[in-house]
């Protein structure tokens, strides 16, 4: 029988603090108290469990998986990289979600208020699980930069959000992924909340020209690595996943 054991208590040493003045809202979201440490349940430990058998032929495909009358407007790009452990061994059979913004820096979401146009073709939801070699591969269109009300002009940069799931509820890892050359990325409130310049950059994901398809898509590569030296700075990295 295997034996099951509770997740380790993150370690926070590595995040920016909960509240941090340059991210204005971080000051009325940010726990003021110490936090409560909670037993893990017998179902957060053990499950669930991702088949092949669960996805659809398009769901890594967001160029496709949306579409109504045509394809989305916008830059299309492929996402790829690989899964590894701290071992930069390749983590296979794990669920990789993404969700993001259109070519008009909107999101398909009801409380989403940006002026830019909604575009009927693009829903911004992609899923994939990770191969033998821990490769995960998603075709999309470059999300576009869009303001927000932080301070009197701020603006995010384009990126992408990952979700990785491990073997039970309570190890679901949440992150941004950014593009290289972009240079938004430098005066973002929220990316220089995290103080390690190094930190910073393993978001950024890297042109990978000899995986674009010529006169058609470019791409970028990004390894998720999910502990060591080298990890991915997870929003709500669980020390010990």
């Amino acid at each position: 029988m295997t034996e099951i054991h509770e997740f380790i208590q993150r370690d926070t040493g590595q995040h920016a603090p909960a509240i941090t003045p340059i991210y204005k809202t971080s000051t009325f979201r940010g726990p003021t108290r110490p936090l409560l440490s909670l037993q893990n349940s017998l179902s957060e430990v053990t499950g669930p469990a991702f088949g092949q058998h669960e996805l659809g032929p398009l769901d890594n495909d967001l160029i496709r998986n949306y579409a109504q009358s045509g394809d989305p407007v916008g830059e299309r790009v492929i996402l790829h990289g690989r899964v590894l452990d701290g071992n930069a061994r390749p983590v296979a059979g794990v669920l990789v979600e993404c969700w993001q913004a259109n070519a008009s820096g909107r999101y398909r979401h009801r409380n989403d208020g940006y002026i830019g146009a909604i575009d009927p073709n693009f829903g911004g939801c992609g899923r994939c699980l990770t191969d033998s070699e821990g490769r995960y591969f998603f075709r999309t269109i470059k999300p576009g930069p869009y303001p927000f009300r932080n301070r009197v002009n701020d603006w995010r940069p384009a990126h992408v959000h990952f979700s990785v799931f491990g073997s039970g509820f309570a190890q679901r890892l949440i992150t941004q992924m950014y593009f290289e050359g972009d240079p938004l990325i430098r005066h973002d409130s929220i990316v220089n909340t995290i103080a390690d310049v190094a930190a910073r950059d393993r978001l950024v994901a890297r042109l990978d020209l000899n995986a674009a398809v010529p006169l058609d898509t470019l791409a970028y590569r990004w390894d998720i690595v999910l502990r060591g030296t080298r990890s991915t700075l997870f929003e709500n990295k669980l020390m010990g996943n």
